[in-house]
């Protein structure tokens, strides 16, 4: 059974699970379909659209699938689709599709932290880490375990890659690959994710692998050759396979 605190707002047409908490001044409009096991603090609104999984947290102020910030949205059905078990603190805004992709997606087991936005279309993926006041433009795509910090702007359409830690105060208009810090200003590479790949428990020789994959892709004045060496070096890595396919499917270039 559902509890909906007296001062909720829960339209008739949206569809709700079991053992939900909803507490009070909430508002979930018409076409939301929502799983089990969420709770909803107070003053939180899911906005049609929403497509929320199960075992989820919204804190106060909280605002899922708003209407895109995008002067080409047309009012067209789209929607905002969000997982399992994932913690939305204060104030996090995240808008719904467009015609461009027709959803936005965020993945499960992730913490978004108090005041970041994710605005339409773009895709999220699990176990990821977001600090506080943190914004992505539309289309961006962060790949899982991503840990990024306090306060970084992304531009629209960039991709960021697994296991990767991004320093605090961070901006970015190009793609930033797997296992790496970035950080400094401008931002660029500043070393493999050591810390964060041991916890993950990748081996060390997996780590030592990564290492030498950037060296020689960043050795090379020409990344494609880079990249052509590093696969000849590891053929049989996957790891390597998915840094050399993240430079070779950048559309805005990857940061040096």
């Amino acid at each position: 059974m559902n509890q909906i605190h007296p001062l909720a707002v829960v339209d008739p047409e949206a569809k709700l699970g079991d053992n939900n908490i909803i507490g009070p001044f909430c508002v979930i409009d018409k076409n939301v379909v929502m799983g089990d096991n969420n709770h909803l603090l107070n003053n939180v609104t899911i906005h049609t659209g929403a497509r929320i999984g199960s075992g989820n947290e919204f804190f106060p102020g909280a605002s899922i699938s708003t209407k895109p910030q995008d002067l080409k949205f047309k009012g067209e059905e789209t929607t905002c689709e969000l997982g399992d078990n994932n913690s939305i603190r204060e104030n996090v805004t995240i808008s719904r599709g467009t015609a461009s992709r027709g959803k936005t997606v965020v993945g499960s087991g992730n913490l978004l932290m108090e005041n970041m936005h994710i605005a339409h279309d773009c895709v999220i993926g699990n176990g990821c880490i977001i600090g506080n006041s943190t914004k992505f433009a539309g289309e961006v795509e962060v790949d899982d375990f991503a840990i990024i910090s306090a306060e970084v702007l992304f531009h629209q359409f960039i991709r960021v890659g697994s296991y990767v830690m991004i320093q605090g105060g961070s901006r970015t208009s190009q793609d930033i690959p797997p296992y790496i810090i970035a950080g400094k200003e401008p931002i660029r590479f500043a070393g493999v994710n050591l810390i964060g790949l041991r916890r993950r428990g990748f081996s060390n020789e997996t780590i030592e692998m990564i290492h030498d994959t950037y060296r020689t892709i960043y050795a090379k004045g020409i990344i494609k050759d880079g990249v052509a060496e590093a696969r000849l070096k590891y053929p049989d890595s996957k790891e390597v396979e998915y840094i050399c396919s993240f430079f070779e499917n950048s559309k805005r270039g990857v940061i040096r």
